[in-house]
């Protein structure tokens, strides 16, 4: 049953990503766009979540890095990324309330496409102040688990996909964003653990076009 509504789930998102394109598309007809493509870095703070009370999860500091292009039509935008995304996040047992050394080091790698959809809050012609969100769909290159036994790198899922929002900023030919992702289906999903991820991503993006 669990794999059923996931299946929906997924389904489901794949549907509002293709409405989400093809509306700007058929904006794009009537109007005069403006196109962007640049590249993109910056910082991941991550952590896993759990479902299980017994575990506290911590934050660690990771990185991405990829490419972006930006299709805009007076305000509004979509922008399409791909990037390489390391992420994960440390696991401590609780015993009594109080939480000791830690369990498990999970880590990740994935390559993640968010198809965002954004409006310009402050459009100037050097400067603009933005708000974005939408989907992300993840694709896992590699997973290792350092520490407790139970918990193993083969329980690590394929793909994955979320959400992602936040804002952003344009300066000239700098851009500047702060999202929240948080994925919808699990990253790593086994008898004893299920997680999902929720990560921070400040990202410095350069226009080359």
């Amino acid at each position: 049953m669990r794999f059923y509504i996931e299946q929906l789930n997924e389904k489901a998102m794949k549907k509002i990503a293709f409405l989400v394109m093809l509306t700007v598309c058929s904006i794009a007809v009537f109007a005069q766009p403006e196109f962007d493509l640049g590249v993109k870095a910056g910082l991941n703070n991550s952590k896993i979540t759990t479902n299980v009370e017994e575990f506290s999860s911590e934050n660690i500091n990771n990185f991405h890095i990829g490419a972006f292009a930006r299709l805009g039509v007076g305000r509004i935008y979509f922008q399409p990324e791909a990037y390489f995304s390391s992420k994960g996040g440390d696991l401590k047992e609780i015993v009594d309330q109080n939480p000791v050394n830690t369990v498990s080091s999970f880590n990740y790698n994935s390559v993640d496409v968010p198809l965002l959809l954004g409006i310009k809050l402050l459009k100037g012609d050097a400067f603009n102040l933005r708000a974005m969100g939408g989907p992300v769909f993840g694709f896992l290159t590699s997973g290792d688990v350092h520490g407790d036994n139970r918990f193993s790198e083969d329980y690590f899922r394929d793909s994955f996909y979320g959400w992602q929002y936040g804002v952003g900023i344009d300066a000239w030919f700098l851009t500047f964003d702060a999202r929240i992702e948080n994925s919808r289906t699990s990253v790593y999903e086994s008898s004893d653990l299920n997680s999902k991820s929720k990560v921070l991503l400040l990202t410095l993006g350069i226009k080359l076009f």
